[in-house]
């Protein structure tokens, strides 16, 4: 038997990079997965590339209702929800003194604002079981990870918004574990460093993201910055989304039923914020 076999996940930004080599190691490792993307075009391509029983739904984040459809959706197809990764985001960056209060609320919706929103619309499906299951004195383990950054824990310069926002990530996760701790519910957060996505590739070669109100946001890390990080990992490079969803799925198994409210650094050993 698979070691998550039986088990419903939503993976929040899973149509490329992390979020999707996330919901593809999870459904390698027997889950049932909802994939979530902005575009449906991505989300059903990576639906199908991942195969088996996962279903896509497109959904930006931000809109009201969207978390709860997201929940509907899973439960629908599923029955059940047991795991749920907040991963959706992007960057807006710039300094401070140049930053709009759009450009700063933006960062608060999809990073702090939307993983709430999730966390709040799963809370029936988590907590309703769980209060049975103590009843009954039986331990089922149900799983949230928060995807937040170093730049959350450490700042990032240029990134004040995002920085911001990740860092409402933490103690969204910190609070969430001690009122689901007792439910059985392993509330923790991932901080990433630099990991090979869309959003770090080389400036000159990445995409572009509309933003909430129409405007075309570049992607991308300047070329000094991206080689000032990898000098600055003692494991020498950044990592591949592969190993990213290697600490995500970590503290969906099993194996982490023990480890409960804590940030996990998933940096190759870089623990400096980004331009210090």
């Amino acid at each position: 038997m698979k070691v998550l076999e039986g088990k419903a996940a939503i993976v929040t930004g899973s149509g490329r990079g992390i979020g999707l080599a996330t919901a593809s190691l999870l459904a390698e490792h027997g889950a049932q997965v909802v994939v979530n993307d902005l575009d449906s075009d991505v989300a059903a391509a990576a639906a199908d590339s991942i195969g088996g029983d996962a279903v896509p739904v497109a959904a930006d984040l931000t809109a009201d209702d969207a978390c709860n459809q997201l929940v509907e959706a899973a439960v629908g197809a599923f029955g059940r929800l047991d795991i749920i990764v907040n991963n959706a985001g992007y960057v807006w960056d710039g300094p401070v003194h140049k930053m709009s209060d759009e450009q700063f609320r933006a960062m608060l919706e999809i990073h702090t604002v939307a993983p709430f929103r999730m966390l709040r619309a799963a809370a029936p499906y988590f907590r309703d079981p769980a209060k049975a299951e103590r009843a009954e004195g039986v331990e089922v383990f149900r799983k949230v990870v928060n995807v937040t950054s170093i730049a959350g824990t450490m700042g990032s310069a240029g990134q004040v918004n995002y920085a911001a926002g990740k860092a409402g990530v933490v103690g969204l996760t910190k609070t969430l574990a001690k009122e689901w701790g007792p439910l059985k519910v392993n509330v923790n957060a991932i901080a990433f460093g630099f990991i090979d996505t869309r959003m770090t590739a080389p400036r000159d070669q990445a995409e572009t993201f509309t933003g909430p109100s129409g405007e075309t946001i570049p992607m991308g890390t300047p070329d000094a910055l991206r080689g000032a990080a990898s000098s600055l990992i003692p494991l020498g490079r950044s990592a591949t989304p592969e190993e990213a969803a290697g600490a995500v799925f970590l503290l969906c198994s099993p194996w982490s039923n023990y480890v409960h409210g804590h940030v996990l650094n998933a940096t190759g050993g870089f623990m400096a914020g980004m331009g210090d």
